[in-house]
């Protein structure tokens, strides 16, 4: 029997419409649809995300990815999640595993894919890329990303504040990933650099709950959820 077809599809930030046409196509024919499962018995994102879009006779397959940094603990969830998609796969069956974002950004997508290849080398694997993060924050802002020569950092703050200080010095544009657990520290070091008036928050992108903060001076004691993202426009655009 021929082996299924694992698809990594980008979904987008939240409005259900970011996803393209092809990952459209390839999720509604696809027959297994597999994505991170909620926590606390919530739906996770990328489930919400596709809810319009999936027709009742296919399968949703929720995996479970730990929110933690223990490799010992990830390494358990990858393999386990891995051979939950292969009881399909081998069986023929294609399998879409619905991403938020794009796929190939920060994607939990990465580790699974790779799981399954390493354990099944015949597995095909195909990637389709869609909206990410600091692309949908931007257009929400109503700003540009980059303009002509700008130079654009992304990182995931959680991991890489004692970084930060170096990136602002020949940055122009900074994307913090993940901000919500260090923001006291990035805001005051945005404070020290006199940044905050060029500096914004955008909570859950493209969702209809969305919050935006432009000009963070007078922000200091917020309370961010996980999903929100800073950019720090350093240069000035006037000149």
């Amino acid at each position: 029997m021929k082996t299924g077809i694992l698809y990594g599809i980008s979904v987008g930030t939240g409005d259900p419409e970011l996803i393209t046409v092809k990952g459209l196509r390839l999720l509604q024919q696809s027959p297994v649809i597999a994505f991170p499962a909620g926590v606390n018995g919530k739906l996770g994102m990328a489930q919400q995300i596709i809810a319009p879009w999936l027709q009742p006779e296919q399968e949703q397959l929720p995996l479970t990815f730990p929110y933690v940094r223990d490799m010992s603990v990830l390494t358990q969830a990858w393999i386990a999640a891995a051979e939950a998609v292969w009881q399909y796969l081998q069986n023929g069956k294609d399998v879409a595993f619905a991403c938020e974002g794009d796929i190939s950004f920060y994607s939990t997508f990465t580790y699974l894919a790779q799981t399954l290849q390493a354990l099944h080398p015949e597995l095909k694997v195909e990637l389709v890329p869609g909206v990410t993060s600091p692309m949908a924050a931007a257009s929400v802002l109503g700003c540009p990303l980059t303009i002509r020569q700008e130079k654009l950092a992304i990182l995931p703050a959680i991991y890489t504040i004692a970084e930060l200080a170096t990136v602002l010095d020949w940055a122009d544009v900074v994307v913090l990933m993940k901000v919500s657990s260090v923001y006291p520290k990035v805001w005051k070091l945005l404070q020290q650099r006199g940044l905050l008036p060029n500096s914004s928050i955008v909570v859950r992108a493209t969702l209809p709950d969305m919050i935006t903060y432009k000009n963070l001076s007078d922000r200091q004691n917020l309370e961010l959820p996980y999903f929100s993202i800073l950019i720090v426009q350093i240069t000035n655009r006037n000149n």
